[in-house]
């Protein structure tokens, strides 16, 4: 069997010092992305959270309207059968929304693609620590994480936050807008496309690799 090709990342600690390299597996972090799938998992995860629960009431569903306005002759004004119809305010809509879903499927394949597609996109936004270790929840501390470690912009955590080493990490992080913390099993495009900068732990490298390779 052949060995799969890596290439060699920093490992940092939360102060910003490096503590060895880690390999990355090219077939997860390495590859050509593809934007025709990125596209399509991309909007399969915005339609998806789509609710589709738009609905306008057509003129046979609006309350009234069964009286015969005025008579159909005689008066001079337009013929009319009811003040529902669409042409009067308070009347039906014409082709108008209703319940609908949203939602698409994608091959699983392909969805792993688009990951592996976003991954090896952010390459080089990527930051690989050790653990994030904070001693307390407080915001001072994850900032000061975040100026050791050097990221700026929109910054996506991807991080187990149930893991003993990262207790403290989603309270110091919540109030900061420009963060967003991310278990690895959650992983999606949408956020590592927008994300400026991409913090990964070593052990969400390992737990990514395994399930995308």
């Amino acid at each position: 069997m052949a060995k799969a090709k890596t290439q060699e990342k920093e490992i940092l600690s939360t102060s910003g010092e490096k503590l060895g390299a880690i390999s990355l597996n090219e077939s997860v972090f390495g590859v050509e992305p593809n934007l025709h799938v990125m596209h399509l998992a991309l909007r399969r995860q915005l339609n998806n959270a789509r609710q589709g629960s738009a609905c306008a009431k057509t003129r046979a569903e609006v309350r009234g309207g069964g009286r015969k306005p005025w008579k159909q002759k005689g008066t001079g004004r337009a013929r009319a059968g009811s003040l529902r119809s669409p042409l009067f305010a308070g009347g039906g809509v014409s082709f108008g929304p209703k319940p609908r879903d949203y939602s698409f499927s994608m091959p699983q394949k392909a969805r792993q693609l688009a990951l592996k597609s976003a991954l090896s996109a952010r390459n080089e936004q990527l930051v690989v620590v050790k653990d994030l270790a904070i001693a307390e929840p407080k915001t001072k501390l994850m900032m000061s994480v975040l100026d050791s470690l050097k990221v700026t912009g929109k910054i996506l955590i991807i991080a187990d936050i149930k893991a003993a080493e990262n207790n403290n990490l989603e309270l110091a992080a919540r109030n900061i807008p420009s963060v967003k913390l991310l278990l690895p099993t959650n992983l999606n495009v949408k956020d590592l496309l927008e994300a400026d900068s991409v913090i990964i732990t070593e052990s969400a490298v390992n737990e990514i690799t395994e399930r995308l390779q």
